[in-house]
């Protein structure tokens, strides 16, 4: 009888032991955090972008060569298929993707809680909230976008895209500068945000660092749900310089909608 009291007594404190140790894993497991890489990647159509030299043709044959692409990515949530979230902390969440800067359109975030994350939502400019806190309030965020022209002025605000080059077209027979910028007109702010589903899931954990490459597809600036032709904005041969006006409403929708996740590398 001994025996067996001593058998359950020994089951009953492995059995203890062993909830102890997975309910620290679980514990581990929850404060455990790790990394993970946003790339965007800068196409229009089908082809990769190449600066200043391609030629690029529009839905309205207009061929474009593109000098400038520079826009603000913030507001960075990755989101979970339960639905759970984590938004990344605010006042490190504001990058800008520059064409023209090798090492401007790669983003690494930090301190991720461990998960499986099946969407990742960012918004194109700054948020109104952000930039009501005034000048002071946007840390070193405002230097960054005076150095990368992405501001008229303090009191104007920041430019959220700046998509500049120049054209021709059937009217248009030499070659035209053009001048696309979105940002806050008037009672309009134009700040839009975007959600993405993963085509497969991004892993963070300490070991792994997920890397989610997004494709933009500039060529929808112009030729997304609305139709942009920039001819009918060149002003005399002058070029179409688009600021404001009807067009910029309709452009901040196009850009909404210009992303996709092409793949995620999970190492």
């Amino acid at each position: 009888m001994r025996k067996i009291l001593y058998k359950a007594a020994a089951i009953l404190a492995l059995s203890a032991f062993v909830t102890a140790c997975s309910s620290d894993d679980a514990e581990n497991n929850v404060a455990e955090t790790g990394k993970i890489g946003l790339k965007f990647d800068n196409s229009f159509g089908d082809n990769d972008l190449i600066l200043s030299t391609q030629s690029n043709t529009t839905k309205n044959n207009e061929v474009l060569k593109i000098n400038v692409v520079r826009y603000i990515v913030s507001n960075i949530v990755l989101i979970k298929a339960d639905g759970t979230s984590f938004t990344y902390p605010k006042a490190q969440s504001y990058f800008i993707a520059d064409e023209g800067d090798a090492a401007g359109y790669q983003f690494d975030l930090t301190d991720i809680p461990a998960g499986d994350y099946t969407k990742v939502k960012f918004g194109i400019g700054v948020d109104k909230e952000q930039w009501q806190l005034g000048a002071s309030g946007q840390g070193d965020f405002l230097a960054k976008a005076q150095a990368k022209d992405l501001l008229w002025s303090w009191s104007a605000g920041y430019k959220f895209l700046a998509f500049e080059g120049t054209f021709t077209s059937a009217t248009v027979t030499t070659a035209a500068p053009f001048m696309i910028h979105t940002g806050q007109i008037g009672t309009a702010y134009n700040y839009t945000e975007v959600t993405l589903d993963l085509p497969t899931k991004a892993l963070v954990r300490s070991n792994i660092k997920p890397a989610v490459h997004i494709v933009t597809d500039l060529s929808k600036i112009l030729d997304g749900e609305n139709t942009i032709k920039l001819s009918d904005y060149d002003e005399a041969g002058m070029g179409a310089m688009i600021m404001g006006g009807e067009a910029l409403p309709k452009i901040t929708t196009n850009i909404s909608k210009m992303f996709r996740v092409d793949h995620v590398h999970n190492d």
